[in-house]
């Protein structure tokens, strides 16, 4: 591949959102936010235009509902970054406890069919203790998912500019066969 050091671009710019996300984790969160509610506004206002251009489409209502729910989140994600943020860790928070209730509601009704089933009640325990956790304290909540994005980026950089230099050799090495013959 002659391209091979598009990987390693790709890389060194995901280590260094990664190592920005970690020295400044709340400017990181706003951008996320602001980006992603540049996004749903966008989103919104391409819907609403379907909708008024294309009378005939058959559920055009719920098109002009989903595009109306996109403009208004995003300019709420625009001027009241921190609500959202809240607001966004909040629902992950009750998917937790309902997912971790589930898991120890499961668990106890396998234990007529297998053993070892405590692992998945430790599991639904665990799920349930980080959903209160959230609800408790969702700016905590916020701040380690930035954290866990910045780890994922830095981690997920270096196997890119490692695979770049793999590709690299592949590369050299088809290059050499290819002058041989």
């Amino acid at each position: 591949m002659r391209r091979w050091w598009l990987f390693t671009v790709r890389g060194v710019f995901a280590v260094l959102f990664g190592l920005a996300a970690l020295v400044w984790p709340g400017l990181t969160l706003v951008a996320l936010i602001v980006l992603w509610g540049a996004y749903v506004f966008f989103d919104g206002l391409v819907l609403l235009y379907l909708t008024l251009a294309h009378r005939a489409w058959p559920a055009r209502w719920a098109l002009g509902l989903i595009g109306v729910t996109g403009v208004a989140t995003g300019l709420v994600a625009w001027f009241w970054p921190g609500l959202t943020a809240t607001a966004f860790l909040l629902v992950i928070a009750v998917w937790t406890l309902v997912t971790g209730v589930v898991q120890i509601v499961d668990a106890v009704r396998l234990r007529a069919v297998m053993r070892n089933e405590w692992f998945y009640v430790v599991t639904g325990v665990l799920t349930v203790v980080l959903g209160v956790l959230l609800v408790l304290n969702p700016e905590a909540g916020a701040l380690a998912f930035v954290i866990t994005i910045g780890v994922f980026a830095i981690l997920w950089g270096v196997v890119l500019v490692l695979f770049s230099l793999r590709l690299r050799q592949f590369d050299g090495g088809r290059a050499r066969h290819a002058h041989r013959a």
